[in-house]
């Protein structure tokens, strides 16, 4: 059985925009509960992708390639329009972070994600990596794309509006 371990941060300042490596993502749900079903492009590549419910860190995953055309028609199918965001990616202490800079309806929403090979894994941080978000739902993109940012706490809780 396919899992991911995932533990997820607000980002602050600007120390993570340095990161060579950027990826243009679209991604929407077909359904949100109590899995998810998701349809994602990214860089000309498409994935269908089902996550199960969280149990702490650790939840099943299962990612398929699916023809391009297929994702771009599922997309269509998705009752809210699709996320769009910048993914950036980098190397700290040996571990690869994802940052997502979020557009649209969710502009200035930044977030930063590792995937641990242990749910005990000890990682350090780095300097832009703010509040941690793992345990708070609202920031699980399954949540976004239907609560948006009103959904978050207010700027001065943590999130950064205007960033990215």
């Amino acid at each position: 059985m396919a899992i991911e371990i995932e533990r997820k941060f607000l980002v602050v300042g600007d120390g993570w925009k340095a990161a060579p490596r950027i990826r243009a993502i679209a991604q929407g749900y077909i359904a949100t509960l109590p899995a998810s079903v998701r349809i994602r492009i990214q860089d000309g590549t498409a994935t269908v992708t089902i996550k199960g419910e969280v149990a702490g860190l650790v939840r099943d995953e299962f990612e398929y390639a699916i023809p391009l055309a297929d994702a771009e028609a599922m997309l269509r199918l998705c009752p809210e329009p699709p996320i769009v965001k910048k993914r950036h990616e980098i190397l700290h202490a040996g571990k690869l972070w994802q940052v997502d800079a979020f557009e649209g309806a969710l502009a200035g929403l930044v977030v930063a994600e590792i995937e641990l090979e242990r749910a005990d894994e000890v990682i350090t941080l780095p300097d832009w990596i703010g509040r941690e978000v793992t345990h708070d739902r609202r920031y699980r993109n399954s949540s976004l794309i239907r609560s948006g940012l009103a959904g978050l706490p207010a700027p001065d809780a943590g999130l950064k509006r205007g960033a990215g």
